[in-house]
């Protein structure tokens, strides 16, 4: 499970991804609740832009905003079957997370350690997400939020070594450059199909605690 991150502010990388600008009004780490820069593509355009939206998805049957402390993380398993993520799934609201790192608890001391995780090159990333769109019934306020998408990791050479001993392991599912356009634009048997460790980059981990 991924609850803590670090969205990207390097404009210019997403500019060469994506050609899209880099929105501004996002805290340096984030946690449910907080903002963080998404790309989506229209499917009937196929128009590519990025904005903002809350980590932790709101399903538009939603009564309040209160879910969203539990839908930051879907399983790709049940995704297409969860009430609180098969909407989004079926009409194919898919997203890329925009990142530099992730955050995930090591126990090798006995106690919990945060470690950072990122890409082996350490460059900024892509998590593939769902997101949905949900009206605040109290303010009228329209949210865009969104959900990271995960896969089990008990053989990943990085991610395993997380969470506590006998937890199963899970890792973020990252997309490679070469695919960003195919999940955006993805169909159903497609993003189902990338689901997998086998299409991520290579990571890297360390040591990360928490600054007093």
């Amino acid at each position: 499970m991924c609850t803590n991150y670090t969205p990207t502010k390097k404009a210019d990388w997403v500019k060469a991804s994506f050609g899209v600008d880099l929105p501004n009004g996002y805290p340096e780490e984030a946690y449910p609740n907080f903002l963080g820069p998404v790309v989506m593509k229209s499917h009937q355009t196929e128009r590519i832009a990025c904005g903002l939206a809350r980590f932790g998805l709101i399903p538009a049957w939603a009564k309040d905003d209160k879910i969203s402390r539990h839908t930051y993380n879907a399983r790709s398993e049940t995704v297409a079957e969860k009430p609180s993520y098969r909407s989004a799934w079926r009409k194919r609201q898919f997203c890329l997370v925009l990142a530099d790192n992730f955050y995930e608890p090591n126990y090798e001391t006995g106690k919990a350690v945060r470690w950072g995780i990122q890409t082996a090159d350490s460059n900024p990333f892509a998590i593939a997400g769902i997101w949905d769109k949900w009206t605040d019934p109290a303010s009228g306020e329209m949210v865009v939020s969104f959900s990271m998408l995960t896969i089990n990791a008990d053989e990943h050479p990085v991610m395993r070594q997380f969470h506590k001993a006998g937890d199963e392991k899970r890792t973020p599912v990252i997309v490679q450059p070469e695919h960003y356009n195919r999940w955006l634009g993805a169909d159903l048997p497609t993003a189902a199909e990338m689901m997998t460790r086998v299409n991520m980059p290579a990571l890297k981990a360390a040591a990360q605690p928490r600054k007093l």
